[in-house]
């Protein structure tokens, strides 16, 4: 009897799954909607997705173990100083902008030197954490983020005395700020390291 009641539960356990699975089977696919801007053409109105940019490179060949060392040494690096590049182009930017709303020049002056102020709390704790290595990289990343050098930059905002003062310390360590970035040239393996980074392929 024991035997009989245990079969019997069994069999209504195994009625409802099935019941529930046919059930679901039964029911429409669920589907996502997103909300996507249109654009119509010759009356019909077409869904518009921008679409990212996929770039694809050949497989690198390294000749031996340290040039396969560099390039992982290579894309730690883009990785560590690439977002400091845009933050530093953004600032530059929104300090243009804001430069064109101002009366004056002493205003102008005024407000250029609080943004350097700003500028050296924020980024030089940052600044001291950089190898020499990732230093000289993100002279050459502010220089493509900015199309402008680095040393042009601080002449534009800050004048010629402080540029050739800024490029002067720089030329101390083996450094220069108006070293420009090359992308087909000198820099193409950077190139290819900041545009996989910028999209998060590695």
């Amino acid at each position: 009897m024991l035997k009989a009641k245990y079969i019997g539960w069994i069999s209504t356990v195994i009625l409802l799954f099935s019941t529930t699975v046919v059930s679901a089977q039964n029911e429409p696919p669920q589907t996502t909607r997103y909300l996507v801007p249109v654009t119509i053409h010759n009356g019909d109105t077409i869904p518009y997705v921008q679409l990212p940019t996929v770039y694809v490179f050949k497989p690198l060949n390294f000749k031996n173990d340290k040039e396969r060392q560099a390039y992982y040494r290579l894309v730690r690096n883009v990785k560590k100083v690439y977002p400091i590049s845009l933050e530093i182009n953004k600032a530059i930017l929104e300090t243009y902008e804001y430069l064109q709303t101002l009366p004056n020049e002493k205003a102008r002056q005024r407000h250029i030197k609080a943004v350097e102020k700003g500028l050296k709390e924020q980024y030089t704790p940052r600044m001291k954490q950089l190898t020499f290595a990732q230093g000289k990289l993100l002279i050459k990343l502010v220089d493509r983020q900015c199309n402008q050098s680095s040393y042009e930059l601080v002449r534009a905002f800050m004048g010629p005395f402080k540029a050739g003062f800024y490029q002067t310390f720089a030329a101390v360590f083996g450094a220069s700020l108006k070293k420009e970035y090359d992308p087909q040239g000198e820099d193409k393996l950077t190139e290819r390291v900041v545009l996989l980074v910028a999209n998060g392929l590695i």
